[in-house]
């Protein structure tokens, strides 16, 4: 089978020949590019470009030699955008090892940190000298109420998982994005036998922790409930107007769209059911449906922690597959979630712990892990395989190794 064919067979809760494997088919399931780097030394590759697509999580977009070694099955279909060596320039890593980061991305050294500013100076996120990612730095709307909800975009530009897209979205004010959109899902398909993701954000719970501040987000919800009521209306209102374009350029080439808003803390729910139910799923069907509606993809919902408890309500709103399976959280046993909702949903990611497992055992225990999830997940399909979220800079290469060797040995 091919890799398309093997996710799909997944996405249709079939058994294939094999798990289908994803790494980097988004920016929530791929590799930090400290622990890429030092996966490449480990393996003696050499002469290829480490480039970060996602400067916040410091990830990278994998190369060829990776997805074939490793047997990946799906793309994402930003790497398209990632071509030019105009948009790309050297930078550094806190280990010292050298990378490619977007050319237009501005930074400032203060002492040991690191600091992304905007075009007026304005800082958006920072990264401490000891630290691998970068923290965002101001809540737009902290201490704000707003009465214009039409002043609402002018404050997300100061999220920075708005300033700082991936190469794909950084061209979407292009005049002809949505014609090169088109044309690089067809050439991808065309051209190549991956199963490819469209990458849509879609949050609104989690963006109004980027607005608020997570603590004021979660206070205005009980004091200034329809004030969040409304941003959330506003946001989905702005996604809307980009999302029939999206779909009618890739809707014949790729097989699934993902979109994200992360509901869970270890322990269980950030927010009650029964308030995501009042304030948030009406607009997440919304956006869901019209997926639906207008195509054949697949809706993908990243959601990280103890999320169970919210699964019925995404099955009914339109979501097809959940991520990434955060196995080690409350409620979510691979043998409880498989048991419940495997008829329903797809299961992409729970493959193996990165929280303990990954960084910390041996090759031996990440062999162990990945076979025990992997054999209660992959029954009856609906299973993608991929790590718990993404592969962290202190992940020794060896333990990289054992995980996809591991997975790729296992058949139905």
């Amino acid at each position: 089978m091919t890799g398309r064919e093997r996710i799909l067979a997944a996405l249709q809760h079939k058994e294939a020949d094999k798990i289908p494997v994803d790494c980097g088919a988004e920016r929530s399931t791929t590799i930090q590019a400290i622990a890429y780097n030092n996966l490449k030394k480990h393996l003696g590759i050499k002469g290829d470009e480490t480039k970060i697509n996602d400067m916040v999580q410091q990830c990278i977009i994998p190369e060829q030699w990776f997805l074939d070694m490793f047997q990946v099955d799906v793309v994402d279909l930003a790497r398209t955008f990632a071509d030019d060596p105009a948009d790309w320039k050297d930078w550094t890593l806190p280990d010292g090892s050298p990378a490619k980061i977007q050319a237009w991305i501005r930074m400032e050294k203060r002492g040991d940190m690191t600091v992304i500013v905007n075009e007026k100076g304005e800082d958006i996120c920072r990264m401490p000298g000891s630290a691998y990612y970068f923290d965002q730095s101001v809540w737009p709307l902290q201490g704000k109420h707003l009465d214009n909800m039409d002043d609402l975009p002018e404050y997300m530009e100061l999220v920075q998982w708005s300033y700082l897209p991936d190469p794909m979205w950084r061209k979407s004010n292009e005049p002809d994005f949505y014609e090169k959109l088109r044309a690089n899902a067809k050439k991808l398909y065309e051209e190549t036998d991956y199963a490819i993701i469209m990458p849509f954000g879609g949050s609104i719970f989690e963006y109004g922790q980027y607005l608020y501040r997570t603590d004021e987000l979660l206070e205005n919800l009980i004091t200034h409930k329809d004030e969040i009521k409304k941003v959330a209306e506003k946001l989905t209102e702005l996604y809307l107007e980009n999302l029939p374009k999206v779909l009618d350029a890739v809707a014949p080439y790729a097989q699934v769209i993902r979109m994200g808003d992360d509901l869970g803390l270890q322990s269980g729910p950030m927010i009650s059911p029964q308030m995501y139910r009042e304030v948030y799923f009406p607009y997440h069907k919304e956006m869901f449906q019209m997926v639906k509606k207008k195509t054949d993809l697949y809706v993908y919902f990243h959601t990280c922690g103890a999320m169970s408890e919210f699964i019925p309500d995404l099955i009914e709103a339109g979501v097809d597959i959940i991520n990434p399976v955060q196995v080690t959280a409350a409620g979510m046993e691979p043998e409880k979630l498989k048991r419940e909702f495997g008829k329903d949903m797809v299961f992409w990611g729970g493959g193996c712990d990165t929280q303990h497992v990954l960084p910390h055992g041996t090759p031996d225990d990440v062999r162990r892990d990945v076979r025990h999830n992997s054999e209660i997940l992959m029954k009856n399909g609906g299973f993608v395989f991929n790590q718990v979220h993404n592969i962290l800079a202190d992940v020794p290469p060896e333990n990289i190794v054992a995980m996809f060797d591991e997975v790729n040995r296992i058949r139905y």
